[in-house]
């Protein structure tokens, strides 16, 4: 079973900065792309940035400069550092990883992920 378990959310005032953390578990043959989107009540999840297994990041623009996602390959780890945050940054943050893994009948190639970590700017 392949899991991935947020961590590093919380408050934070206007102008401060969080790292998110998100690691994966279980029996993986090898993890593609790695992301995190963000979401609030009534809006559709959206794109905060991914980042390829070769490190090439993309960033939604509203992030590009003050939000930066890097991985740790061999923690199995995407993180998220977040500085400079406004009170549009508010929303529950879920990370996504392309996951292949072996199973009983085959190879399975699919997204996973997280169970959302809430992140809170205060103006």
């Amino acid at each position: 079973q392949v899991q991935l378990v947020e961590s590093g959310g919380g408050l934070v005032q206007a102008g401060g900065s969080l790292r998110l953390s998100c690691a994966a578990s279980g029996v993986i043959f090898n993890i593609y792309a790695m992301g995190w989107y963000r979401q609030v009540p009534g809006k559709q999840r959206e794109l905060v940035g991914s980042i390829t297994s070769e490190s090439k990041t993309n960033y939604a623009d509203s992030v590009k400069g003050r939000f930066t996602i890097s991985r740790d390959n061999a923690k199995r780890t995407v993180y998220l550092q977040m500085n400079s945050l406004n009170p549009e940054d508010t929303a529950v943050y879920y990370c996504n990883a392309d996951i292949k893994r072996i199973t009983a009948s085959g190879v399975e190639r699919r997204d996973y992920w997280g169970q959302g970590t809430q992140v809170t700017v205060s103006s």
